[in-house]
Order: C-alpha cells, then structure tokens, then sequence
C-alpha cells in the first residue's frame, strides 16, 4: 500500500508529457492542425494520382518444388515455363471457323510475355471437345500471368476479334482470370459501413459532435494512409487485396481510437475542465492507450514477415501504413476538434446526453455486480461459447479460391464452367512434370515409357500428355491433368503424391531429378507453405504481445490471460470461417454460389489483424482498470468501475468495427468476403463474450494475483506508460447538460 500511495502522490503534479503538450498545442490551434492535415491529404493524394500503382498477385516460393522447375523450363525451352492462361472459344461447328482461329494465334504469339500458343485445331488435339464446340487455347507467358496487370486485358480482346468478329463467344480464364476481371470497387461497401457506423455514434452517445468528429477523422488520416500505400505501391508490387484490407483496418481503428479519446474529453468537461486543459489530459492519459493499441496492432500486422514471405508481409505493411495515420490523426486532430467544439461538444443532442462515468445503479455496474456475484458461472459461460463456435476450425482445409467463386457474370468464371463441361474440371488447372535430364546415360525410351505408365496409373489423373524433350533434350516434359478442379482436395492430394512418391520412384537409380510445376502446382505450395508457417508466424506474434503487455501493465498474469484469451476467440472465430465458407451454411446470404475452401492466406491475416484489435480493447479496459487499482489498491472494485467506465465505449466501438467490417461482405471478391467475416466475428466475439464475460471473470477469480510479476523480470523489461491516475478536478463548475448514462 505504500508503494500505491507513493504513486498516487507523485502522480499528483506530474510533469506534462510531450502528448499532454502536443495536444494542448493543437486544442489551441485547431485551424492550424485541420490546414496541415488537408494539405498533407491533397498532396500524397495528387502524387499517388500523377504515378502507376502496382497491385498483383506475385508469387515466389523460392528452392520449393514448383519454383525450381519453372526455372528449368525457361531456361532449356521457354515455350513451356508453366506459366499458362486459357482461351476459351465456342461455337457451333468450330472447324469451319479454322481462319479465324488462326489469325487469332498469330496475333496472340506476337504478344509481348507471351511465348507459345496452342492450336485446338490440330491433328488429334485434346483441346478441342468431342462435340466440336468448345476449343481451348492454351497461352504460355514468360510471368506469371496475373502479373500482367489489368492492362493486359485490352491486348488480349485486340488479339482475339478475328474469333469475335466472326460470331464465335471468347472468355478468358486460367492465368488471365486476374487480368479480364473486372476492378473490384468497394465504395458501396465502404459507404454502407460509414453510414452505419455514424448510426450507433449517434445512438450511444447522443452528442452530432460527438459522433461526427471521430469519422471524419478516421476519414482524414485513412485517407491519408490509402494514397501514402499508392505511393509506396508504384516501388514495391503489393496485393490485389491490400488495399481494400488497409482500408478496412484503418477505418475500424481509426474511429476506435478517436471514440475513445472523444468519450474521455466529454467526460473531463462535464467533471470541469478547461477545454484546453482537458484536451491535454486525456492525450496524458487515454493517449497512451491509443498508442499502446496501436503499437499491438502493428507488431502483429508486421509479424506476417516471420511467414518468411514477401507477398505475406507486405499484406500487413499496406495496414500498418493506415494503422499509423489513423494513430497520428486521433491523437492530433482529434484534440484540436475537441479544442474547437470546447464546451458546446454536446450542444446539438439527440434524446439523453451520455458520458463515460454512469450512475451506481446503471446497466453496468449493475452486470458488473452480478458477475462478481457468480464469477464462475459468467466464465463457464463464455468458455462453452467459444467451444461450440471453435468446432468447426477442426475441419479447416486450405486452398485457393478459383474462378467458379466469382459472379456468373465474370469472363473467367464463364471460362470455367465451359472448360468444366467440355473437357473435365482437372483440364482448369493441369500439373507439369519436368525431369532434369542433365548427367543422365540411361535409355531415353525407357524412362518416357515409365513417366507415362507409372503417372497414368495415379488415382485422380484423367490425361497424361506423351512426355516431349525439349530443344537441347535436357529436359523431359509432360502435362498431367486431374480429374478433379485446381482447388480441390483431391488435387492436392495428387499433387502430394506426384512429388513424393511417383516421380522420386520413376527416376530413382537414373541419376536426375524430377519436378511437379506449374501455375497449378505453384499455388498448392503457397497454401502448403503459408499453413506449414502458421504456428511459426503465430508464435513471433504472440511472444511480441506477451511481453509488450507485460511491459505496460507490470503483470505476467494479465500477459498471459491476455494470449490464452485471444487464442480461443481466435479459433472460435476460424470456426465461424469454416462453417460460412467451406461447410457453405448461409453462403447464399454471400452471394456465393457454391462451398470454397479457406484461402491459405486469409487466417494467418485474420490472425494478426484481429490479435492487434483485440489488444485494442485489452489495454482499453485493462489500462482503466490499472488506474483504479493505483489509487485504492482494490483489485474487486478496480475490475468492477473499469468495466462499467469502460464497457459502454468498448462496446459501441466495437459494433462501429463489425459494422465496416460485415460492410465488405457485398465485395464480389470472395477473398473479401473471407476478411469481411473473420474480422467481424473475433470482434464481436472479442468484445462481447471475452471482453465482458472472460476477462472481468478471470480477473475477479484471481484478485490481486492480476498484477503478479517476478521482481527480476519487474527490473529487466522496459516501463510502457499506459494511463497515469488522474489529478482532482480543476475548480471549475460542471457543464450545464445533466449526463445520464445508458442503462
């Protein structure tokens, strides 16, 4: 207790802090904060507009499998670097159109990228149905095809008129899905979860102000942070989703941040503050959280580099780009908003004024009450939630998210159904067997005869090209088509099958080496990596957080509560993922037409994503309810007034973040979608289940064991400021408005 009171006395005249001065200064000059903001906005949005972007999907598994063979059919025949897009062409009685068709070809060949072009005319070609309506041109490139960019479309239709001019119907699919699809603009989406978002401001707080103030914040410095990742896009190539996903990240936390310094001004002004003094303060205090928040979402986003991937990791830096303005804009303008409206924050209300600080007998400290009552039965409680939610997660099946996931109306979506009808689903994404036939004395014949036999023989092959050698006859090649679609299980499993058991078995003793590949291949083993690094990846994140929330509260118990926790939000939420997208309850509410498996990449990011709000919401309450534990030293009351202050604004924030993000969820790209979902759910699962039933209930259970921490690990890690304990009130009368809170 004197330790306690120790504290409490030196926090009585502290020395102002460079937030409590910055944000004085900016409560003061507001206009001067608003200008500069503006011209910083209008300045890397005109440069971001002047520049080409770059957003694809690059891929590069470098040693791997599918990587080492594609390098060694560029270098010994690029005609065959297993890179492949698809045309597809159909029409009555394809023969008679052979003219077309061919000048078609030609134009394809003279194509920049573009190193081989299939003839389904041929003698005895496969690529033309048996019915004579369907034929499959088959494009070799020297990239990998998404690479090319959208602007690659308008030369593909240049090439293919001859085909069209003639009446013939032409779609696009294979590697060239992500070039002739459509742009996928989220505007609508944005627009719904902003409206929204305004809604429940308005709602819980009552104050226009109030609630306009943090949007149009969150507008500003998202705004600022979108056209800054535009910036850096025209030098490093990001995702086709990294955008939308900085977006939606940038606004959920931007306006949380900004709600809570908001909620704590108005509460300073009605306890009477100065205005500006007020500003001041809760930069001192509530400013430390926002930054805590905010340094844990960004280490979990910048943790996607443990993956070991590039593409991965540049995922997350596209939102820490928004993560970081939307910290910057909450703890500047939203002070000098606040400095501006000053008194009258509350002067334009719909029905009752509410503020932080509610009446002992309102809904919160009346659930509070009760919990601590029965701090079991809440905990058991919200463990069988997340139990029953978390059953499915124990289903999860990786894969990638094809073109028959995407509206009817997509050119590429078109392409796969036809060539599904025509030819088989496996003829949408073939396998590429190439033997490196470097110091090999055996008998050519022989070895071509046991590739063809030993692979036809293969459960799930429908086709096997007869094995060709390339110009120099370095390298032996053959095309495997599955009887099953590029993203299915059992593709994969043939995939698995092929590396490890049949081509091992059919080179073995010949001295040469035998490699699956292919744009098909490729993508497998980008699931397969980014699965095997999950753990790996997670583990990075989780230690990182450990230790950050160890640091700012002094307390290895809350640490560790605070991983265990999010842990089993998290698998309750991959639950939700599994069930809505792959098992497909409710995928019609989607818009989706069909069951699709969890896109490899989507739960590491939700992972991160998720993992650095939930820590959001952890050093919200957690920081409050420190506070109160300094000035009275006890741990019940502390956890019961830090949950009643605090669970109104967690709350609120948190349905404003589920609101933008199930906003997405009418994005046509279904990997969208997948964020959409995984980001709203652990948020409303967080904020709810763990945030009002778990947390207080582990923390009224174990009392002051909460904020246990061994002396030499007390001495060792670095002092994170969260909120210091407030000075009394100024001498100032309080605000005219009569407060209630929400009840």
């Amino acid at each position: 207790m004197t330790t306690i009171n120790n504290t409490i006395s030196a926090t009585f005249h502290p020395k102002r802090s460079l937030l409590d001065r910055v944000s004085r200064q900016c409560a003061r000059h507001p206009f001067r904060v608003a200008t500069a903001w503006l011209i910083i906005l209008i300045s890397v949005f005109a440069v971001q507009r002047s520049i080409s972007s770059k957003y694809q999907n690059n891929i590069n598994l470098p040693g791997s499998q599918s990587s080492i063979g594609i390098k060694l059919l560029k270098k010994n025949q690029p005609s065959a670097t297993g890179y492949t897009g698809l045309v597809v062409v159909t029409g009555d009685h394809l023969t008679r159109y052979s003219h077309a068709l061919a000048a078609s070809e030609t134009n394809l060949r003279r194509l920049n990228d573009i190193v081989a072009v299939g003839n389904p005319l041929a003698p005895r070609s496969p690529d033309l149905s048996s019915n004579g309506r369907t034929a499959l041109i088959t494009v070799t490139t020297s990239v990998f095809p998404p690479s090319l960019g959208k602007g690659y479309a308008p030369l593909l239709y240049q090439a293919m008129k001859p085909v069209t001019h003639a009446g013939l119907t032409v779609d696009y699919g294979g590697g060239f899905a992500s070039v002739v699809n459509p742009p996928l603009h989220d505007a609508s989406s944005e627009s719904v979860g902003f409206g929204i978002a305004i809604v429940i401001l308005i709602l819980t707080f009552g104050s226009l102000i109030g609630a306009g103030l943090p949007l149009v914040v969150a507008l500003l410095s998202v705004g600022v942070g979108v056209s800054i990742l535009g910036i850096v896009a025209s030098m490093i190539t990001f995702a086709t989703d990294a955008p939308t996903l900085a977006l939606m990240i940038g606004l959920g936390v931007g306006i949380d941040y900004a709600v809570l310094l908001t909620t704590r001004f108005r509460q300073r002004i009605i306890d009477g503050y100065d205005p500006v003094e007020a500003a001041g303060r809760t930069a001192a205090t509530s400013g430390q959280a926002v930054i805590i928040a905010a340094a844990s979402v960004s280490v979990a986003l910048l943790g996607l580099y443990a993956s070991g991937l590039t593409f991965f990791g540049l995922l997350g830096f596209a939102a820490f780009l928004c993560v970081l303005t939307g910290a910057a804009g909450a703890l500047t303008l939203v002070p000098a908003g606040l400095g501006l409206a000053g008194r009258h924050i509350d002067r334009f209300h719909v029905g009752r004024i509410t503020a932080e600080s509610g009446a002992s007998n309102d809904l919160w400290h009346r659930y509070t009450r009760a919990l601590q009552r029965r701090p079991i039965i809440f905990l058991a409680v919200g463990i069988a939630i997340l139990g029953v939610l978390a059953i499915p997660f124990f289903s999860l099946r990786f894969g990638n998210v094809g073109a028959d996931s995407y509206p009817a109306s997509f050119s590429s979506h078109r392409a796969y159904d036809q060539v599904n009808t025509a030819f088989g689903a496996g003829a949408n994404g073939p396998l590429v067997i190439a033997v490196n036939l470097h110091g090999f004395h055996g008998q050519i014949r022989t070895l071509v005869e046991r590739l063809e036999t030993h692979v036809s023989q293969v459960p799930d092959v429908a086709f096997v090209t007869p094995p060709t050698l390339t110009p120099n006859h370095d390298v032996l090649v053959t095309s495997v088509v599955p009887e099953s679609g590029p993203n299915s299980q059992a593709t994969q499993n043939l995939f698995n099958t092929l590396t490890n058991t049949t081509v091992p078995h059919i080179t073995a003793g010949s001295g040469v080496h035998g490699f699956v590949t292919g744009g098909t291949a490729l993508q497998i083993q980008f699931d397969q990596t980014l699965s095997s690094d999950l753990a790996g990846t997670i583990a990075v994140i989780l230690i990182t957080a450990l230790i950050l929330i160890a640091a700012a509260f002094r307390s290895v118990v809350l640490a560790i509560k605070a991983v265990i926790m999010n842990l089993i939000s998290i698998g309750a939420s991959y639950g939700v993922l599994v069930a809505v997208f792959q098992w497909g309850w409710g995928r019609s509410l989607l818009g989706m037409s069909a069951a699709v498996p969890i896109e490899a990449y989507v739960p590491l990011v939700v992972f991160a994503v998720v993992f650095g709000l939930s820590m959001d919401y952890e050093v919200f309450l957690l920081s409050r309810v420190r506070e109160l534990w300094l000035k009275t030293g006890d741990n019940q009351r502390a956890v019961a007034e830090g949950l009643s202050s605090t669970g109104r604004v967690i709350s609120a924030a948190a349905l404003i973040m589920v609101s933008v993000f199930f906003a997405f969820i009418g994005s046509p790209d279904v990997v969208i979608k997948m964020f959409s979902v995984g980001f709203g759910v652990s948020v409303l699962i967080d904020a709810t289940v763990v945030r009002l039933l778990l947390v207080p209930s582990i923390m009224t259970l174990l009392g002051t064991k909460n904020w246990w921490i061994p002396h030499w690990l007390d001495r060792i890690l670095p002092t994170i400021s969260t909120e210091g304990v407030e000075e009394p009130p100024a001498a100032h009368p309080p605000i005219a408005p009569t407060v209630d809170a929400i009840s």
